[in-house]
């Protein structure tokens, strides 16, 4: 959305909730602020499953009244600590910031085959969107909580640029139409008929603006050379919402870069190429200088003519005026001084953060080597380790399972053991692997149909083959693994709470932090295969997705007890006992935790409601058939007439038509 900058927002967090901190949770919400006021660079909430660790979380937030990065390891468990914090704070600014990638292909060279690899990308518009309402929030709000996966280590515009091109619109300042046109396109917007998010059009006297962020335009009214008025609209209906004094327009893009900042970094650039071009040459390595030049005086021509070329982001040293070897921006850099970090899943999201820069600068060693890219594309990286601790300030680390390095760096480690449901950890069974699949179907088959069953594989493609084997025994299943799309794994969980699905079948997503209450069994198939999936880690990470139910469960298939399934059992029956005795104590029965659905992906809308206002009202076939006649003459006619835009307009407008009409 468009926000007005001119009166910063400084609301505070107001925590809603209709139940009050119990179990462990007052202690560990009243040791954690403690550390924080103490200016602890470190602590870990050592969480159970189901201990309600996001609530503890909330209270904490509530009380030290903070921006507030949160980390996820994987796009599916941020979506649902983004619905999580968005009903304990639905009057905050709760955003979404992931990769906004459905496919990614890097860029890449093997030299043992000679074969260079082209980046390949499907970008994702509804997230991208996401990715931008979360910047804006953060340079126009304090009371804010991002919620992201580890690309927030990744490379991302100066926000300091970011923040120059705000650009600032108010009733009765001077400026003319076809001014405020070319400073959209040099903030990023493009000019469309279809009105697009982050596109803008031409109307008479008027300036129409699709918000980057959300679903509004903004129809700003010229006269006299100043503008009139500013209005804002329903980006679908088009019903009028409200009018504005003054508006605050983002940059569409998060990499803004002027055409002075062109100028300066283009000869910087090609002085770096003459110099590794001569490098080359004195090594003999002429296939090699060659391509370089070529490759670089050609993005240079593009970078001229255009302001914009496939790559960009590897000339990003310049382009944001950075030294060499030095961090890039990212979206670390957008929360200013004094915010809290939250990494959720530590165990796992830890490593992740440590990885990303050797695997990327192992991909980007042969690329400059063999004349693809110059040196200073090393600069285009994710963060190092030590660059993200030393940009975050405090953090504190959340797991079930908290590794060393947690438990090394934390001055405390906080236990939040008992739940104040009073749930206790899943029991557990084991059985022979031999006829695995055979009992599971066996043991769905006689469950009730409001019951819920999660199956771990080892791999993908026995994910999906499973899937299919329960489909043909007219069981309700799906698969969840890594190469579904981001936001149909939000729907997928979603419809395996509402009963659409009653089996979901995966491999590592079935793990960390996934709150589905309405499952009752976990079945983990191979469980005596060790390794990453079957360490006592993950084993204990697995079996608590069915600890939120009374009913809940989990069978391992094996052939041996493994020294990891005799710790994960091991730790469960301590787990179990401590519980046990605080439901003794205080005479509480456990109960299923109840929670409805809800997803940020949002409904998907209708195609009707994309018809035309002046055009609703047509429900006969044949009067939208003859509507399209008519227009089809009216814009053959605007064509005629050098009318283009006006044309461009009819013709989308009859694409809408055609398709309601068959």
């Amino acid at each position: 959305m468009l926000f007005d900058n001119r009166r910063k927002i400084y609301m505070k967090f107001k925590l809603q909730a209709k139940i009050k901190p119990a179990g462990d949770q007052p202690r560990a919400i009243k040791e954690l602020v403690g550390l924080i006021h103490k200016n602890k660079k470190y602590q870990t909430l050592l969480g159970v499953t189901g201990s309600g660790k996001t609530f503890t979380v909330a209270n904490v937030i509530a009380k030290i009244q903070r921006p507030v990065l949160v980390i996820a390891h994987n796009k599916t468990l941020a979506a649902q600590l983004v619905q999580e914090f968005r009903d304990f704070f639905p009057k905050n600014a709760v955003e979404y910031f992931v990769s906004y990638y459905d496919y990614y292909q890097p860029e890449a060279y093997i030299p043992t085959s000679d074969t260079y690899i082209e980046k390949d990308a499907s970008i994702n518009d509804e997230i991208d969107r996401m990715r931008g309402s979360a910047t804006s929030s953060l340079v126009s709000r304090r009371d804010v909580i991002v919620v992201c996966s580890v690309s927030c280590i990744y490379g991302l515009g100066n926000p300091i640029n970011y923040k120059q091109y705000i650009l600032k619109l108010g009733a009765g300042q001077i400026m003319e139409r076809d001014d405020l046109a070319g400073r959209l396109v040099d903030i990023g917007y493009s000019r469309s008929e279809d009105m697009k998010n982050g596109t803008f059009r031409l109307r008479g006297l008027s300036a129409e603006i699709a918000s980057p962020f959300g679903e509004a335009i903004y129809r700003i009214d010229f006269r006299d050379e100043k503008i009139q008025k500013i209005q804002e609209f329903a980006g679908v209906s088009r019903d009028k919402r409200v009018c504005h004094e003054n508006l605050d327009i983002f940059p569409a893009r998060h990499f803004v870069v002027s055409p002075g900042e062109l100028e300066r970094s283009i000869p910087q650039i090609l002085k770096e190429m003459r110099r590794r071009v001569k490098y080359f040459l004195g090594k003999k390595l002429y296939l090699e200088a060659e391509r370089l030049e070529r490759r670089v005086t050609q993005d240079m021509v593009m970078l001229r003519e255009v302001g914009y070329v496939s790559g960009i982001e590897n000339y990003s040293r310049y382009l944001t005026g950075r030294e060499p070897g030095e961090a890039p921006y990212t979206l670390l850099d957008y929360f200013g001084d004094n915010f809290l970090t939250v990494v959720d899943e530590s165990h796992v999201t830890l490593p992740q953060l440590g990885g990303m820069f050797e695997g990327d600068y192992s991909r980007k060693k042969n690329l400059v080597k063999y004349g693809f890219r110059l040196p200073s594309a090393f600069d285009n990286r994710p963060l190092r380790f030590e660059e993200f601790t030393r940009k975050t300030g405090q953090i504190i680390f959340t797991s079930a399972t908290p590794g060393q390095t947690e438990r090394k760096k934390s001055v405390k480690v906080v236990e939040q053991i008992i739940r104040p449901t009073g749930l206790l950890d899943p029991k557990l069974i084991i059985r022979k692997s031999k006829n695995q699949i055979k009992n599971i179907v066996e043991e769905i088959k006689t469950m009730p149909r409001e019951e819920r069953v999660l199956i771990t594989t080892l791999t993908k493609k026995m994910a999906e083959e499973l899937a299919d084997y329960l489909k043909e025994k007219k069981i309700k299943a799906c698969y969840l693994h890594s190469g579904v799309e981001t936001l149909d794994r939000i729907r997928i969980l979603n419809n395996l709470r509402r009963g659409k699905y009653q089996v979901l079948v995966g491999v590592n997503l079935l793990r960390e932090g996934l709150d589905l209450p309405e499952v009752t069994l976990v079945g983990i198939l191979d469980a005596d295969s060790e390794g990453f999936l079957r360490n006592e880690t993950s084993l204990i990470q697995t079996m608590g997705r069915a600890a939120r139910n009374v009913k809940g469960r989990v069978i391992l298939y094996c052939e041996k007890i493994t020294r990891s399934i005799e710790a994960a059992a091991r730790e469960t029956g301590r787990r179990r006992k401590k519980q046990m005795m605080y439901n003794k104590k205080y005479g509480i029965t456990p109960k299923t935790i109840k929670k409805g659905v809800r997803s940020i992906a949002g409904k998907k809308k209708k195609q009707k409601n994309y018809l035309p206002r002046e055009y609703q009202k047509m429900t006969e076939i044949t009067d939208i058939q003859r509507q399209i006649k008519d227009m089809e003459k009216e814009m053959e006619k605007a064509a005629d007439n050098l009318e283009f835009e006006r044309a461009i307009a009819i013709r989308d407008e009859l694409g809408i038509l055609k398709k309601i009409s068959g």
